[in-house]
Formats: C-alpha cells, sequence, structure tokens
C-alpha cells in the first residue's frame, strides 16, 4: 500500500478579506512610499493607478482652484497643464458656470456632499458627479469632480460571472 505524500502547503482556512484584522509584517518596504489610510504607494503607483482608472478626476482645493486632474488616454472632457491653479469657474461652459457655484455654495455650507449630473456628450452617455471632500473634523477641503463614459455600462444586460476575454 502506498502512502499519500503530504500536499505542498499546509491547509490554510479561508479568512474572507473583511474578516482578517491580523496586522502582518510587511514584505515590502515603505521608506519610498506615503502612508495612506489603508496601506502605502509610490508616487508612481500613485500615478499610474489615476492614468488607468476609466474616470476623469479632477481635484478642486478649499480655494476653488483646481490642484489635480488625472490624465487618462481617453478623457470625457480633455484637460491641459494651465488649469493646474486656476480658478474653477474658469474651467467650465459659461452656461454652466452658475450651477459651478451653487454646488461649491452648497458644499462650502455643508448642506450637501453630492451633486450629480447625465448627459448626452459627443455619442457618449457622460456620469458627471461633484463630491465635497471633507477632513476627519468635517472641514470643506474641496471638491473631487468625477466624469464617466458609461454607454458601455449602460448596454449591460443579465450577468457576466466568468471571465471571458473570446
Amino acid at each position: 500500500m502506498f502512502e499519500t505524500p503530504p500536499p505542498p502547503y499546509p491547509e490554510v482556512t479561508y479568512i474572507h478579506p473583511s474578516d482578517d484584522t491580523q496586522q502582518r509584517k510587511l514584505p515590502f518596504g515603505i521608506d519610498d512610499k506615503t502612508h495612506y489610510d489603508e496601506g502605502y504607494l509610490t508616487p508612481a503607483q500613485v500615478n499610474s493607478i489615476f492614468r488607468i482608472l476609466p474616470v476623469d478626476i479632477t481635484y478642486v482645493n478649499e480655494n476653488d482652484q483646481v490642484v489635480f486632474y488625472n490624465r487618462g488616454d481617453e478623457r470625457v472632457f480633455p484637460r491641459s497643464a494651465g488649469i493646474i491653479g486656476r480658478e474653477v469657474k474658469f474651467c467650465h461652459p459659461p452656461k454652466s458656470v452658475d450651477q459651478v457655484l451653487r454646488i461649491l455654495e452648497e458644499f462650502k455650507a455643508g448642506r450637501e456632499d453630492v451633486a450629480e449630473f447625465w448627459i448626452q456628450f459627443k455619442g457618449q452617455f457622460v456620469h458627471i458627479q461633484y463630491f465635497a471632500v471633507r477632513d476627519e473634523d468635517g472641514t470643506y477641503r474641496g471638491v473631487i469632480e468625477m466624469s464617466q463614459d458609461v454607454t458601455h455600462i449602460r448596454a449591460l444586460e443579465g450577468e457576466q460571472r466568468l471571465l471571458d476575454w473570446s
């Protein structure tokens, strides 16, 4: 009779990631990384993440100045480096500036935290969201504008639970 060899790896009980609270020794150094609420990233990793996200992100600080935007290859609303430091009201078409100013006013006053729009634009169905950015004390620190072409998402039906790269 033959003996069954031991498995190549010790048996591990599955623990759902949301239930795993064990602090581990990090398998990577953190000297070149910035600590975020949940993890560490290098500036190059942050740039790579922002570049591949399928969403346009623009951050406007508490003084209404554009201080960041991600540089995706297929932005819905193209940006240029010239908007950095520019007042946000000068970054929107004149017919929508009143809406932008109202959003800023409501966010700063703490009466609202989200504004949402969807439009048809150049053959795309575009979802636009503004989110108030607040620090841990609730102090207004700016606004994130996110725009995304959701034409493909709107067309999805049923389910796709298995990978299909064909």
